[in-house]
């Protein structure tokens, strides 16, 4: 991400949460459940300064991401089981997606949804979209709330701690970018090589297909 777009995403966001208090980071946690990619990193590390500030609870501000992570994730949820699945039923094969893999993603949200939403929610780039395949999957939709909650707080928590003990550096101390940027790099890395072996094993499976 460029530096120009964080410098402007810093001012969107701080606007926000300025003029709205916790109703503002529920808001921008909501969006960035949803699907649309405003990062955690940037949102809870100023509320973090601000529970530094005196102007917020380093509690409250957990639970205002927790909730907004609740409310935009269900929306993804709902738009994965509503209008992803019927989609991936019929058009699936245009994206190399065939009934089978819609039955595995289904067995493996049953089976391991709640550590994949757990851990998925203190990830980056895959908290924004998690939501969706768990949507697409029909897991239940009591146990994805409660590993939502309990993943986001988690997370939300640290962000904000961290935040609160930069105080005046949320934004500039250098360390905080190192690590964020490792761990981002790590989790890009890890999902590249998950869509290149995803395209291998169903290219290589339609060409035996057509050999047989």
């Amino acid at each position: 991400m460029s530096e120009r777009i964080i410098t402007l995403l810093v001012q969107f966001i701080t606007h926000v949460i300025d003029a709205g208090g916790y109703a503002g980071i529920v808001a921008l946690m909501g969006l960035n459940s949803s699907g649309i990619p405003i990062p955690s990193e940037l949102i809870m590390p100023f509320s973090g300064y601000l529970v530094y500030l005196g102007r917020f609870n380093l509690l409250l501000v957990t639970l205002a991401g927790a909730v907004g992570c609740n409310v935009g994730s269900g929306v993804a949820y709902w738009i994965g089981a509503k209008g992803g699945r019927p989609l991936v039923e019929r058009y699936g094969k245009w994206v190399l997606m065939s009934h089978r893999d819609l039955e595995r993603m289904t067995r493996f949200f049953e089976k391991y949804g709640s550590i994949a939403i757990l851990l998925g929610r203190m990830l980056p780039i895959v908290q924004t979209f998690v939501a969706f395949p768990a949507g697409i999957a029909r897991m239940g939709r009591v146990r994805f709330h409660i590993y939502t909650s309990l993943g986001s707080c988690v997370w939300y928590y640290c962000l904000a701690y961290v935040g609160m003990k930069l105080g005046e550096r949320w934004h500039t101390d250098p360390r905080l970018y190192e690590v964020f940027h490792r761990f981002h790099l790590v989790v890009e890395i890890a999902l590249l090589a998950g869509i290149v072996w995803f395209l291998w094993s169903h290219i290589n499976r339609g060409r035996e297909a057509k050999a047989a």
